[in-house]
């Protein structure tokens, strides 16, 4: 899995409507969880992290919609945000059609993806 992860920092470029959107996302899971989120994090790998298979696309242009995605990596209290494959959201939404606010085992996937990309990218840190 070769990903190019990276921390947003919130002092950074706050002109565009992606970061603003980021720190949007951390300051509502400050608010509703509190200092068990100390962090944010998004995943910028080239493979959808659900399916490990389909790219994510390079670049947002036109009219293209996107679902930025996240959760919580409780552990180190990091919020950590994604975009999914086509394939893998509209899988996701038609679930959630069947059975609202229930999990699939793609959602266990995707975390158990995350949590192993941004552990690589803290090792990285490291080196």
């Amino acid at each position: 899995m070769r990903s190019r992860p990276r921390r947003y920092n919130h002092a950074g470029d706050t002109n565009t409507a992606f970061t603003r959107l980021l720190d949007a996302f951390f300051r509502q899971a400050r608010e509703q969880f509190g200092d068990a989120v100390k962090s944010f994090w998004f995943y910028e790998g080239e493979l959808c992290p659900g399916c490990q298979v389909q790219p994510l696309p390079e670049k947002l242009q036109g009219g293209e919609a996107v679902a930025i995605n996240a959760f919580i990596y409780r552990p180190r209290g990091v919020l950590i945000g994604y975009f999914l494959c086509e394939t893998c959201a509209n899988f996701i939404f038609k679930e959630a059609q069947k059975n609202p606010y229930k999990e699939t085992p793609l959602h266990a996937d995707i975390e158990r993806n995350l949590t192993a990309a941004y552990h690589k990218h803290l090792a990285s840190l490291d080196a």
